[in-house]
């Protein structure tokens, strides 16, 4: 019988292997992120703690969008609860998967959940017989998505004014392509998908007709209402 600690060794080295195409794919998103904020006059080592501090990609696009001399430091944290608003449905997804771990390790260990370290984990209780989330697991995946996305927004904040305009080298459609990979990992038929399309199409026209970033709280609530009428209708 393995023990436990080389369980856990296994365990953390299984995520990391895992992780190892989604933090490929982080480099050049992390590039561009770091790029913009140059622009706005930050350093590699601002955005480092910046990105260190609030690990969650989405609004930290929001925050550097926003980014003014001297900042407007109520509205940016503002827009940035919003946008990190997802976290909450994502991490009320997972009670579940983890109400077998004491509270004390679990919240420490949340701090390191984006959108793709919470699909991969979850995708992996999903294919484990107790279908439960190995925090080993978790840490294994998060670990080198957190030290990869600190060094390289930091770096490109240091190469973006070398490079000039970073974007025009298509490294956004980085972001798209680990979000479809990781939505193809999650895929469990046609019928299941359909709270999916709900919150597209919701955070789409909310986008259209409602300033600010208020599309992302509306597409996750619209899918999440509409999980839950047609689990109940099934």
């Amino acid at each position: 019988m393995q023990s436990p600690s080389a369980f856990h060794k296994t365990n953390f080295f299984q995520g990391f292997v895992d992780s190892i195409p989604v933090w490929l794919g982080f480099i050049p998103v992390a590039l561009v992120l770091g790029a913009q904020a140059a622009t706005k006059g930050l350093e590699g080592a601002t955005v480092s703690l910046m990105t260190g501090l609030n690990f969650a990609g989405g609004s930290e696009f929001t925050a550097i969008n926003l980014w003014t001399s001297p900042p407007h430091i109520l509205l940016i944290v503002a827009m940035s609860c919003l946008v990190n608003s997802r976290h909450l449905m994502m991490g009320a997804a997972i009670v579940p998967y983890l109400n077998h771990q004491p509270k004390r390790k679990v919240l420490p260990t949340l701090f390191f959940m984006c959108d793709e370290s919470w699909a991969m984990a979850l995708n992996h209780a999903e294919r484990t017989p107790t279908r439960k989330i190995s925090l080993t697991y978790f840490m294994g995946v998060s670990i080198p998505l957190y030290i990869n996305w600190v060094v390289f927004t930091g770096l490109g904040a240091v190469i973006g004014p070398v490079l000039g305009d970073i974007e025009q080298y298509g490294f956004g459609m980085a972001f798209v392509a680990i979000f479809l990979v990781l939505l193809k990992g999650m895929w469990k038929g046609a019928r299941k998908s359909l709270p999916w399309l709900v919150s597209l199409v919701t955070a789409a026209i909310t986008y259209l007709l409602v300033p600010g970033a208020w599309y992302v709280p509306a597409g996750a609530v619209a899918g999440i209402l509409s999980a839950a009428y047609w689990s109940k209708s099934a």
